[in-house]
């Protein structure tokens, strides 16, 4: 069977794997957001955190100074009424068992020290004769600092989500109308304008650009399909005149066996130009099934097939594995077209005398035992002119098939038998019933 690779049927680029813009925009923002709530929460967090160191040095400053203001005004030791301070005074030269070692041998300033796990800041003065050491545990400070920072980084987080969902509802709206264009440009089919009232600039600006595009790629359309007719009226005529003097030729007594052999030659040519001019014109036209109808699949398969052998001059046998009940709701010619097609193609290519057709589920398999196809073909299935290993017929039949079964809703594919040959599967779908 002719070389042919699967069914190229048009799928949008990389449309499931390609980024969306609406998500790109959102996530762009969202992390723009976020970067500028986060880097705002930080400096407030730090400058809370300056505030409280001041503030803790201004309640050291404060209480160590109020302390040695009573120290002086009374003999009597008067720590501070907290549990968060403990002072201590030593006099100069003396030791102190009762102050930590690490306490007493700070210099006189203000200090921070970490112990057993607690934030100290320590105060150390000297006043006549004496000197005082204050120690603060700033762990309720901490605390709030703490609490303060998670507050405004959940904060932070809610209201990114906020802002999410505003971002997401105003994506939506800026590429509803680049949606809508998708949808039409996917399901157009026949003269509709893109471009339509209330679009933006920038969208509209694409639609008009289509429309113009699509008017330009109709117009030459237009003009292959006529040249297409054009040439085939114009070479039937003269077609059908060298059939019919061919054919009277060869009908004279007279002439001898050699030259009846080159008008029956010429018949023959002439039938196969005619062929190929009505490939060339099926597939310069938009096909359209018309008129629908319940066909028998194995009835049709086998009304094809005596017609084939003659045209070959070959004998073969036509394997038929379908119920005789099963339907296909189709054209009718369009049907008898693509069945013609497939079991010349096969025939053309088998080499034991058996092509076999059989139903499995919706799908039909054309099956020859010839060569099969080569892998490199397999790439280019059913494109015109592809005649594979074979340098026999014209390339069109395989094309047509595809043409016909794009039009009729139907999926064509191709592969090589699981022992030798090729396979070609029509999958008729819903279309095929079994009544």
């Amino acid at each position: 069977m002719a070389s042919a690779t699967n069914s190229p049927s048009v799928k949008p680029a990389g449309r499931l794997n390609a980024p969306s813009l609406r998500q790109r925009i959102v996530l762009s923002c969202t992390l723009l957001l976020l970067v500028i709530v986060l880097a705002q929460s930080v400096a407030a967090w730090l400058t809370l955190e300056q505030m409280e160191e001041d503030l803790i040095d201004q309640i050291l400053d404060q209480q160590i100074e109020y302390s040695i203001s009573l120290s002086q005004r009374s003999t009597e030791f008067a720590p501070p009424n907290t549990p968060d301070m403990q002072l201590y005074r030593i006099g100069i030269g003396e030791t102190a068992p009762e102050v930590p070692t690490r306490l007493a041998a700070l210099p006189i300033g203000n200090h921070e020290m970490h112990d057993n796990g607690r934030e100290l800041h320590i105060a150390v003065r000297q006043d006549n004769g004496h000197r005082f050491i204050l120690a603060y545990d700033v762990g309720e400070h901490e605390t709030r600092l703490r609490t303060l920072g998670f507050g405004m980084l959940i904060s932070a987080f809610a209201l990114s989500a906020v802002f999410l969902l505003i971002i997401l509802f105003l994506s939506k709206q800026l590429t509803a109308h680049l949606d809508q264009l998708a949808r039409q440009v996917e399901h157009r089919t026949g003269d509709e304008q893109f471009a339509l009232p209330g679009m933006d600039r920038e969208i509209l600006a694409v639609a008009q650009a289509l429309d113009r595009y699509a008017e330009q790629h109709q117009r030459s359309l237009d003009r292959e399909r006529n040249f297409t007719a054009d040439i085939s009226h114009e070479l039937r005529t003269p077609l059908t005149s060298i059939r019919t003097d061919a054919e009277l030729l060869s009908a004279l007594p007279e002439l001898c066996e050699a030259a009846r052999k080159r008008a029956l030659g010429i018949i023959g040519t002439v039938d196969r130009v005619n062929r190929l001019t009505s490939s060339l014109l099926l597939l310069a036209r938009e096909i359209k099934p018309a008129l629908l109808e319940d066909v028998r699949l194995a009835q049709a398969l086998r009304e094809a097939w005596p017609l084939l052998l003659a045209q070959h001059g070959r004998t073969a046998t036509l394997d038929i594995q379908a119920p005789e009940t099963v339907v296909v709701r189709c054209d009718p010619s369009l049907l008898a077209l693509i069945l013609r097609n497939l079991l010349e193609n096969a025939l053309r290519h088998d080499a034991t005398g058996m092509i076999d057709c059989r139903l499995e589920g919706s799908r039909l398999i054309v099956a020859d035992h010839g060569p099969g196809f080569l892998e490199d073909d397999l790439a280019r299935l059913f494109e015109v002119g592809q005649r594979g290993k074979s340098l026999t017929g014209h390339g069109l039949g395989l094309a047509i098939v595809q043409h016909v079964c794009m039009a009729s809703g139907w999926k064509l594919t191709a592969m090589n038998g699981a022992t030798c040959g090729a396979e070609i599967h029509i999958d008729f779908g819903e279309t095929l019933t079994s009544p």
